[in-house]
């Protein structure tokens, strides 16, 4: 059996004298400090689809310093995608999003050590990078995307903070190592009154893409309080959250069941 999952990470040796001064602002961050900085960029983050969702939430950590972002996102750039995926550009309308994505991120981040999987998110794929990184972040529209990538970190034992929106409502939470609960617990199945392409506002998304980011930073470095078995509902219409507690949620067959890979 491998062991469980362990956050925070360990840290990096040293920063450089350019991170230090690029990450000045954040090490002055209450309980953070060097030593969390040091954690995120020993650390590696798998972000599935990097769309409205999860080109904020790979912009943010790769501004925060993350050491390394596997990013799986197939398909073109086309136009309805400039509304809210802000790494993809006017001027790479139907050439890769993959390419545009890796060359926002580097022009941000040079430092910055990217995996970019120009796929969406599969079985086959999520059990290939689940286990190689520290954490993952679910961002896609499809739910045969999320649940891939649910059912590798229960059975490897990695955290999952997993982020959704429609129209102008959104969701977040952190499904921890392992699961119990895990994102079948809550949904076992795709509702069947979702489709392909919704309603949104890139604010939306980006709402809680930052959130998701945040969420990110505080498992690696080991700061704040997370949103393990915690559900934010939020109502940006109206501005209104709700948050539901998921201690009482019975774990689902596949996660009371599976024990992290051999």
């Amino acid at each position: 059996m491998k062991p469980p999952n362990h956050l925070p990470k360990p840290p990096a040796e040293s920063l450089s004298e350019e991170e230090s001064k690029t990450y000045q602002w954040q090490i002055w961050t209450r309980d953070f400090g060097e030593l969390g900085q040091r954690r995120l960029k020993n650390s590696s983050v798998l972000i599935s689809r990097c769309g409205g969702l999860g080109s904020v939430v790979a912009y943010e950590l790769a501004a925060a310093g993350v050491g390394q972002l596997v990013i799986a996102h197939g398909g073109n750039v086309k136009h309805s995608d400039l509304n809210r995926q802000l790494l993809m550009t006017h001027d790479w309308l139907g050439k890769p999003r993959i390419e545009t994505i890796e060359r926002r991120l580097r022009d941000l981040n040079p430092r910055l050590d990217i995996v970019p999987i120009a796929a969406n998110l599969d079985e086959q794929l999520a059990e290939e990078w689940v286990p190689q990184v520290d954490l993952c972040v679910g961002a896609a529209p499809l739910f045969e995307e999320r649940f891939a990538m649910n059912d590798a970190c229960v059975r490897h034992a990695k955290p999952l903070v997993n982020c959704a929106m429609y129209d102008t409502a959104a969701t977040i939470t952190t499904f921890p190592a392992g699961g119990k609960p895990c994102l079948r617990c809550i949904t076992p199945d795709t509702p069947d009154y979702w489709k392909r392409e919704f309603p949104v506002f890139g604010a939306t998304s980006g709402t809680v893409a930052c959130m998701g980011a945040l969420e990110a930073i505080k498992l690696l470095a080991g700061f704040g309080q997370s949103m393990e078995r915690r559900l934010l509902q939020m109502d940006l219409r109206e501005m209104r959250f709700h948050e539901i507690r998921l201690e009482s949620v019975e774990p689902c067959d596949f996660c009371s069941q599976a024990g992290t890979a051999v």
